[in-house]
């Protein structure tokens, strides 16, 4: 297992320095799944939802997650992202809304938690446009799919039914 790096030598959180790595192009891409009931979804789709066009909003909203990760997450440090795009995959069969976000930066560390908050955030807008019609909404599977640049490489996750 790969050692910890958030803790300093008296074993309190900190921030990594990334000051001594080399800049390179970094990507990762995020997913989460929203499921609705068929209602639910079916307003979404047609656009009748009350609160106005939900996709729209979440897109909008994964993006500006994207680019206040920092804000968010304590130990994260703040990029300046060139890239952040959000696909929305509705499956008529499930009642589902699939969200990949894909997030680019030239930096010295990568991008994946602002993939990843940029899924979570899309995936709330989500839930909070379609509340005053389902409660029981699910959001589920919010995961790293890929992720490249850095010394570390490429990854890519084994995931199953993409």
């Amino acid at each position: 297992m790969t050692e910890l790096t958030h803790f300093n030598e008296a074993g309190l959180a900190h921030m990594v320095d990334v000051g001594g790595k080399e800049k390179t192009q970094r990507e990762a891409i995020a997913r989460a799944v929203v499921r609705l009931n068929p209602q639910t979804f079916d307003l979404v789709r047609s656009g009748k939802m009350q609160k106005g066009d939900v996709i729209a909003v979440a897109q909008v909203a994964g993006i500006m997650a994207a680019k206040q990760t920092s804000s968010l997450i304590p130990m994260c440090h703040p990029l300046m992202l060139t890239a952040v795009d959000l696909s929305f995959e509705p499956d008529d069969a499930e009642n589902t809304i699939t969200i990949i976000s894909t997030v680019r930066c030239t930096g010295e560390t990568g991008v994946e938690m602002e993939a990843l908050c940029a899924v979570a955030t899309a995936a709330l807008t989500i839930y909070d446009m379609c509340k005053a019609v389902q409660r029981d909404i699910v959001i589920e599977d919010i995961r790293l799919l890929e992720k490249s640049g850095g010394k570390s490489g490429t990854f890519i996750a084994e995931v199953q039914g993409v």
